[in-house]
């Protein structure tokens, strides 16, 4: 008997048998498929788990495809297909995070990388700028020497500070023969850097709290004296040595206490002498509200006057919170113009204890103060050298000797 006359006599008596042992039901008759659906899966299983298949039945048959890489990385984000160029960052050789240096100081910072890649790096491989604050920097800088895989190199690279104060930060990466960037990190794409502050010599270039009474102190309407009155309803302005600023600290700086006019939407102002700004000079001071002036609610505000015009240069609302705030404002764009200045304060709506102070307020000015200078005492000394020829010019008289006859005696 040939084999497909035998499996279809197997697949009938198979559905007879079936059919001849499922119970009676009145309300329908067997599902043929089902059953079938049934023995497949049956032996389909049996494969699986390394027996035999029913005779008769087709084996399911497995197909294997190969495993698919995922990403779970960010939109955006570049995978790299090989670890053929990967960095490590080991160290800051010179000039770690927060390193402080003077403005206009060249400088060569070291970084320590370590080669976790697969292929070696070639002085065709460069250091190469990649974005933040440039630092005068080349925009690249040759491997001086071949890296192997898990061996480190030492990179240097020559930077300038800038001519101002502040935070600056510059970012790098590696590049190969290619002209591919890489870097560090699990991606092997991310940046390393060096971090500075800049601070310079400078000197305060005009105190407004020492020379307070210079400003022409006003409340809007009517001129105000200079040392003010505490608790004067149209306002005042007084010196502090020693304020006591909002979080009860006592801040050993000259200090002013403005006190706006006692109306709603009260104000003081002082506008000072003509000052001529210069590029990098800057404005700092602390504001806060007097300690215990729990209603404290105002308006700072730096204004300037200039060719007949009054405008606001920056503005810091305060209210009694138990902090103070740090100002540092960059004077440049007003550089070359020569300008009064105006220190501002005004009351946010109703007028209550209302103590406003700056603290410190004035003009830093980047270089050295210039050199104070010296009267000169030539005066003086010509002076003493004419009294001194005035009895040489006196004539004394000269003594004048008479002669006395002596009497000779005659023999």
């Amino acid at each position: 008997m040939s084999r497909k006359p035998f499996l279809l006599t197997f697949a009938v008596l198979l559905i007879v048998q079936l059919a001849c042992n499922v119970p009676s039901n009145s309300a329908g008759t067997p599902d043929t498929f089902a059953t079938l659906n049934a023995l497949y899966t049956a032996s389909a299983l049996t494969v699986q788990a390394g027996g035999t298949a029913t005779p008769g039945l087709p084996q399911p048959t497995a197909t294997l495809e190969p495993a698919q890489v995922t990403s779970t990385a960010g939109v955006g984000t570049t995978v790299p297909t090989s670890k053929c160029d990967a960095a490590q960052f080991l160290a800051d050789v010179t000039y770690p995070d927060g390193s402080t240096l003077a403005p206009n100081t060249s400088f060569i910072k070291i970084w320590r990388i370590k080669n976790v890649g697969t292929c070696t790096w070639t002085t065709s491989y460069a250091l190469v700028f990649f974005g933040g604050d440039p630092l005068s920097a080349p925009s690249a800088v040759a491997l001086a020497g071949s890296v192997a895989p898990g061996q480190y190199i030492e990179i240097p690279v020559t930077l300038k500070s800038p001519n101002s104060d502040g935070n600056f930060t510059g970012y790098w990466k590696l590049r190969n023969a290619s002209g591919a960037l890489f870097g560090i990190g699990a991606q092997a794409d991310t940046a390393f850097w060096v971090k500075i502050k800049v601070i310079g010599p400078a000197y305060v270039a005009y105190n407004f709290a020492e020379q307070y009474c210079q400003g022409n102190w006003s409340n809007g309407n009517n001129n105000l004296p200079c040392p003010g009155a505490n608790n004067d309803a149209n306002g005042y302005v007084i010196k502090l040595n020693k304020p006591q600023l909002e979080n009860g600290a006592t801040e050993n700086q000259v200090s002013l206490l403005t006190v706006p006019q006692d109306k709603r939407n009260g104000i003081v102002s002082g506008q000072f002498p003509a000052f001529t700004v210069q590029k990098g000079d800057r404005f700092r001071a602390l504001v806060n509200c007097q300690y215990q002036a729990t209603k404290c609610n105002v308006l700072f505000r730096l204004d300037y006057l200039n060719n007949g015009q009054v405008k606001t240069f920056a503005s810091w609302a305060e209210a009694y919170e138990g902090k103070y705030y740090a100002i540092d404002l960059d004077l440049s764009s007003l550089a070359g113009e020569t300008l009064k200045f105006i220190l501002v304060v005004s009351a946010n709506g109703g007028s209550n204890q209302d103590y406003a102070i700056w603290v410190n307020p004035r003009i830093v000015r980047l270089g050295n103060p210039p050199p104070s200078l010296t009267p000169s005492r030539t005066p003086t000394i010509t002076q003493t050298s004419t009294l001194t020829l005035t009895p040489t010019s006196t004539f004394m008289p000269t003594p004048t000797f008479t002669e006395t006859p002596t009497e000779t005696p005659t023999p």
